[in-house]
């Protein structure tokens, strides 16, 4: 498998994070994630969209089974209706 570059093209970001660049511009216009400018082309670094990456999903996770400790965080968890 091909090394994974450390600095991305917003292409390649895109198709690493799987999702579009239409998506991906999105998310800039509206400083949602990490990059910069290098001339006028948006670029990427792969351990910051890792970090990114990181954070995003540790918000998604279930705090149910957490101790106090845990709840000056943020997190987001999906309400589950049940019948």
């Amino acid at each position: 498998m091909e090394r994974l570059r450390e600095v991305m093209t917003l292409r390649e970001a895109s198709q690493y994070l799987g999702v579009s660049p239409d998506t991906l511009y999105k998310y800039l216009s509206e400083d949602k994630i990490p990059a910069f400018k290098l001339g006028n082309r948006w670029r990427f670094k792969k351990d910051l969209l890792d970090r990114w990456m990181e954070r995003k999903s540790e918000r998604l996770i279930d705090t149910s089974g957490t101790s106090g400790k845990d709840s000056s965080r943020k997190r987001l968890v999906k309400e589950t209706v049940r019948s």
